[in-house]
């Protein structure tokens, strides 16, 4: 079997465009979920930090937003060809909306996984 193929996205939206960005979060998922291999996609808000922490204490709260609200997504796929397909289709249908919602452009990291 091939191995799956993942991307993360990091998206640093403005502090005043969270609630745009949470509600487009709806939106793309929908899209991503019915891409042509999609395993899997999920998006996250970071709440917590293990920064000043002791090790086996639970995350510490963040408190206070200093420059952006951070969002992280995993997109998931059988082939990395399905995934080069979807990423153009989610580039097409949101890069534009996306970008003034963020500090800047976002970050994509993606490869194969480790099984």
């Amino acid at each position: 079997m091939d191995k799956r193929f993942s991307e993360i996205k990091l998206f640093q939206v403005k502090p005043d465009k969270t609630q745009q960005f949470e509600a487009m979060i709806e939106t793309m998922t929908s899209f991503q979920k019915v891409c042509e291999g999609c395993i899997y996609v999920k998006y996250i808000k970071r709440f917590y930090t293990i920064d000043g922490i002791e090790p086996g204490e639970p995350p510490r709260e963040l408190t206070k937003i200093i420059k952006c609200v951070k969002y992280y997504s995993y997109w998931e796929f059988d082939t990395k060809e399905n995934y080069g397909q979807a990423i153009k289709l989610f580039f097409d249908n949101f890069y534009k909306e996306l970008q003034k919602l963020l500090i800047s452009p976002f970050d994509i990291s993606s490869g194969y996984q480790f099984e």
